[in-house]
C-alpha cells in the first residue's frame, strides 16, 4: 500500500513541477503603419527572431499589422515595439527610430519609390 502511495506522490510532484515550468506565452498585434512591402516584412521578420523572449513573427504589409508571440517572462509588449522602432518602423505609438529610418532603402520609406521585387 506504501508503494502504491508512493508512486501516486511522486507521479503527482512530476505533473506538477511540469506545469510550473511552462512559460506563458502570448500573443500581441501591433499595428505597423509604415510598412510597405515584403522588403519591410522581411527586415523586421528577421531582426525580430533574434530578440530574446520572441517565438514567431508574422508581419502582414497589407493589413499594416505585425503579429508576435513570445514569452512573457523574457520581454515585454513595449520592448517588442521599441524593437520594431529600432528597425526603422512605427510601432503603435512608438515611432521609429531616425538614425535607423534613414538607412532603409528608398522603397520602405513613407511616401517612398518602387520596391525592386516584383509583386511588392
Amino acid at each position: 500500500m506504501k508503494a502504491i502511495q508512493l508512486t501516486i506522490f511522486s507521479l503527482l510532484a512530476f505533473i506538477s513541477v511540469s506545469f510550473a515550468q511552462q512559460k506563458a506565452v502570448e500573443k500581441v498585434v501591433i499595428k505597423t503603419p509604415t510598412v510597405v512591402c515584403e522588403d519591410c516584412k522581411e527586415r523586421i521578420e528577421q531582426y525580430m527572431m533574434h530578440e530574446d523572449g520572441i517565438q514567431s513573427v508574422n508581419v502582414d504589409y497589407k493589413k499594416k499589422i505585425t503579429t508576435v508571440t513570445y514569452l512573457t517572462d523574457r520581454t515585454n509588449v513595449e520592448d517588442i515595439k521599441a524593437a520594431i522602432a529600432n528597425v526603422g518602423y512605427d510601432a503603435d505609438d512608438v515611432k521609429a527610430e531616425p538614425d535607423a529610418y534613414k538607412k532603409l532603402p528608398p522603397c520602405c520609406k513613407k511616401n517612398g519609390g518602387v520596391c525592386a521585387k516584383p509583386g511588392t
